[in-house]
């Protein structure tokens, strides 16, 4: 048996076309190195394609016949991308929230959006119990003024520092994490109250915590307030100017959930009045964020009366090494699902 010329292009052009026509799974933002873990996951049954975006209009040209995406957190899917995917039968978002993507326009494209809820609960409520503990007991503050030098080497810098025992550690949204922090909150000693009100009966007494049936009544009590919510429309600055005052003078507010659930502004505003004693927040409304937001600004500028009573992370509480392979194996795995026809896990729209 030989071949001819025109039969070894043939033989060429097979190969190319066998090569094509694999699957296509795009990553669109957040990983840009090694694909080791995605391609150990889909193996030969895709090509995976990192295009390390940083907005949607990176997106335009690049996106478009793709079989599966997977969208971290850098930037949104809106309807106009969604819409102009031609074959896509999964939108895999490889974290727990998912309100940086469309699932309306999604659900009319008929392409399902799954999130992986379950990979950073430990560390989301490890670093809440981190943030808290350094601000409740005085531990910042005094790191961060004494090492410019700014008053007495003593304690009464940060006083008064009341004992954390017996008071309230008030939690919006006791899902997952939310239920996590409560366990941790619970052996530091604190009477643990939560408001969710699509949580149904029985957590409360399942976890050995009390529960407020409206928010006001977790504020009026909170010393400390935690956001553990999903953004949505109910959620969006569900803690603002407002609802600040309504917690007691000297409280501290917490926020690892979304950015846009917690308004920076008031917290700022509050800190500066004295009424907030303390603010750790994980997750801004921008991100990156605005160098000339008034948060970014009192967190930076140590002349600032909100600065020492502030902690800001670059959205980082989920993260470990072993939870940063888990949340990548696990996107990788739906979409795995999606492109052999099978039962999607965790599907949001």
């Amino acid at each position: 048996m030989f071949f001819s010329k025109g039969g070894k292009e043939s033989i060429g052009v097979l190969l190319k076309f066998n090569s094509m026509s694999l699957p296509r799974v795009i990553i669109t933002d957040f990983i840009k190195d090694s694909l080791s873990i995605e391609r150990s996951v889909l193996d030969d049954c895709a090509e995976v394609i990192a295009l390390n975006a940083m907005s949607e209009d990176e997106l335009v040209g690049r996106i478009e016949d793709a079989d599966a995406v997977l969208c971290y957190h850098y930037l949104s899917l809106g309807r106009k991308i969604i819409e102009s995917l031609e074959k896509c039968k999964v939108i895999v978002r490889p974290g727990v929230g998912y309100d940086n993507i469309d699932c309306s326009a999604a659900r009319e494209c008929g392409i399902p959006v799954c999130n992986v809820p379950d990979y950073g609960t430990e560390e989301v409520a490890d670093s809440t119990m981190a943030m808290v503990l350094s601000l409740a007991r005085g531990t910042h503050f005094l790191q961060s003024r004494l090492r410019r030098g700014i008053g007495e080497w003593n304690v009464e810098e940060a006083a008064p520092i009341p004992r954390i025992r017996g008071r309230v550690f008030g939690i919006i949204g006791c899902g997952r994490i939310g239920s996590a922090v409560a366990l941790r909150a619970k052996a530091f000693g604190f009477d643990v109250v939560f408001y969710d009100p699509y949580v149904p009966d029985g957590l409360d007494k399942a976890l050995a915590i009390r529960r407020a049936d409206t928010l006001e009544e977790l504020l009026s009590q909170s010393y400390v307030l935690s956001l553990h919510c999903p953004l949505t429309e109910e959620t969006k600055n569900i803690i603002g100017s407002n609802e600040i005052t309504l917690m007691g003078q000297g409280s501290y507010v917490i926020n690892m959930a979304r950015g846009g659930t917690l308004d920076t502004e008031a917290v700022v505003d509050a800190l500066v009045s004295g009424h907030l004693r303390g603010a750790g927040i994980d997750v801004l409304e921008v991100e990156p964020p605005d160098q000339e937001s008034s948060v970014i600004k009192a967190w930076r500028d140590p002349k600032h009366p909100a600065h020492d009573r502030l902690l800001i992370n670059p959205h980082a509480a989920f993260y470990c090494d072993e939870g940063g392979e888990e949340f990548r194996t696990k996107g990788a795995k739906e979409c795995l699902r999606a492109l052999r026809g099978e039962p999607l896990r965790n599907v949001v729209n």
